[in-house]
């Protein structure tokens, strides 16, 4: 019960501050926890990854102010190209942002904190991008913590 607590703080600290991970976190307890107690903590992970990242989606919406973003985003460079070429993509047709979303979320790749500027910036609809966010969560994370949970099972 502890653990899955601490997954929850972890990962609403790690949604926020992206040097922290919480990835880590998760792997460092899949020895002591069975696959019940995993899945919890999946589920629970994923709620706090969820709310760590809806600041960023406000960011983006201009709601919450950061200036060392929009520094970054006036900046030329390809940063600010990339920027650029996704938000026109996701505005012109919302489905691919909801996938990019998706997918960054997933594999962190395009990097996950980007892409939730971006959902703001675009005016993703804030329940759709929590329930993406917390469904892509919840898959990586289930993932991460069951192979490893499986292979100590399972392997010689």
């Amino acid at each position: 019960m502890v653990e899955t607590f601490l997954a929850f703080v972890v990962a609403t600290a790690a949604g926020l501050v992206p040097i922290l991970n919480i990835e880590a976190y998760l792997l460092g307890v899949v020895a002591l926890l069975d696959d019940g107690a995993l899945v919890a903590m999946s589920l629970v992970a994923a709620l706090g990854q969820t709310l760590g990242k809806i600041p960023y989606y406000y960011v983006g919406k201009g709601t919450i102010s950061a200036p060392w973003l929009k520094r970054r985003a006036r900046t030329p460079g390809k940063w600010s190209e990339r920027m650029a070429g996704w938000r026109a993509k996701a505005e012109a047709r919302p489905a691919w942002g909801m996938g990019l979303l998706a997918l960054s979320s997933l594999v962190s790749v395009p990097p996950f904190m980007v892409v939730s500027v971006l959902a703001g910036v675009v005016r993703m609809n804030l329940v759709l991008f929590c329930v993406i966010t917390f469904l892509t969560r919840t898959a990586r994370f289930l993932v991460l913590v069951l192979t490893p949970a499986w292979a100590l099972t399972y392997l010689p």
